[in-house]
C-alpha cells in the first residue's frame, strides 16, 4: 500500500465548474514522487481543467490538494512553479521572437536573486548570476537535445524542437513536479520515440511527470500509472494494463475493446 510520506501530490475531492458546466467532480487522486503519471480521457473529459488547477490558471471551487506536505485551496501560478510545478502547454507558448537561450533563462530567473538594483548595477554578484543563467540555459538545451540551435529564433525551430525547448525551459525553473499537456502533439513517430527517451531520462534525474497524452501507446508503454477522466469524474486509476482492460475506460472511448492503435470517435481523441 502506498504511504502518504510517498506521495508528492494528491487531489482530494477536488471540484470545477464554470457556470453551469461541471469540468471537475470530485476529483481524487495521487502522484507517487518519482513516477511518470498518466491522465486521459476523452476530449472534454477535464484533463487540462484539472492541470489548470494544480498549477494555479484556474481556483478551486471546491477540496484542496496537497504539494511536498503543503496544502493548497487557492494559490497564484508563480508561487507553485516557486513551490516546484512547472508545466508545458497544449499549444505551444514561447517567446517567438527570442533566442532559444534566452527562452530557457526567462524559465531560470525564477531560481536567481538578484533584483532591479543588481540588474542595473551590473555588480559582481549580478554578473556571476547571469553567467551561471546562461551556463545553465546551456546545459538544459544540451540536455533535451538541441543545443545547436541555442542562438537561434523559437519561431524558426521545427515543431519537434519546439516541443523539446518548452521542456527546457520548465526544468529551468527547477521543478519537483512537471506536468506536460500532450508533448507528443503533432510529432512524427521518431520525434515520439526520442520524446519518450527523454521522459525517462527525466524521470531518472529524480523529477515527477505528470502527463497528458492522447498518443495511448505512448502512455501505455511509458506511465507507471494511469487516470481516467470522463465528464470531469475519475473512472478509473491504475497501472497501465489494469486501465486498458477497465470496462469503464472502454465504454468511455470505444465503446469496445481498447487497444493500443485505437479506433477514435469523431472528434474525440483517447487523451
Amino acid at each position: 500500500m502506498t504511504q502518504a510520506s510517498d506521495r508528492l501530490l494528491e487531489l482530494v475531492n477536488v471540484g470545477k465548474h464554470f457556470g453551469g458546466v461541471v469540468a471537475l467532480a470530485d476529483v481524487s487522486l495521487h502522484i507517487k514522487q518519482g513516477e511518470i503519471y498518466g491522465l486521459i480521457g476523452p476530449n472534454g473529459a477535464g484533463k487540462t481543467t484539472l492541470f489548470n488547477v494544480v498549477t494555479g490558471l484556474y481556483q478551486l471551487d471546491s477540496g484542496a490538494f496537497d504539494f511536498a506536505g503543503k496544502r493548497y485551496t487557492q494559490c497564484k501560478p508563480h508561487l507553485l512553479a516557486q513551490a516546484g510545478i512547472a508545466r508545458t502547454f497544449q499549444n505551444i507558448r514561447l517567446f517567438a521572437n527570442m533566442s532559444a537561450l534566452e527562452n530557457i533563462m526567462v524559465g531560470r530567473h525564477l531560481r536567481t536573486h538578484t533584483g532591479i538594483w543588481g540588474a542595473l548595477t551590473r555588480h559582481a554578484a549580478a554578473r556571476a548570476e547571469e553567467r551561471d543563467t546562461v551556463q545553465r540555459a546551456r546545459e538544459l538545451l544540451d540536455y533535451v537535445g538541441i543545443d545547436r540551435a541555442h542562438q537561434t529564433l523559437a519561431k524558426h525551430l521545427s515543431y519537434g524542437e519546439q516541443r523539446r525547448l518548452e521542456i527546457a525551459r520548465a526544468l529551468a525553473t527547477e521543478p519537483k513536479l512537471l506536468a506536460l499537456d500532450e508533448p507528443a502533439a503533432g510529432m512524427n513517430a521518431t520525434e515520439t520515440v526520442a520524446l519518450k527517451a527523454l521522459l525517462q531520462k527525466i524521470r531518472a534525474s529524480g523529477i515527477t511527470v505528470l502527463l497528458i497524452e492522447h498518443d495511448v501507446k505512448l502512455i501505455m508503454g511509458l506511465c507507471d500509472r494511469v487516470a481516467v477522466l470522463d465528464y470531469g469524474k475519475k473512472i478509473a486509476e491504475g497501472v497501465p494494463e489494469e486501465v486498458r482492460r477497465d470496462k469503464a475506460v472502454i465504454a468511455a472511448y470505444l465503446g469496445g475493446e481498447v487497444t493500443e492503435t485505437p479506433r477514435p470517435q469523431a472528434g474525440e481523441g483517447l487523451g
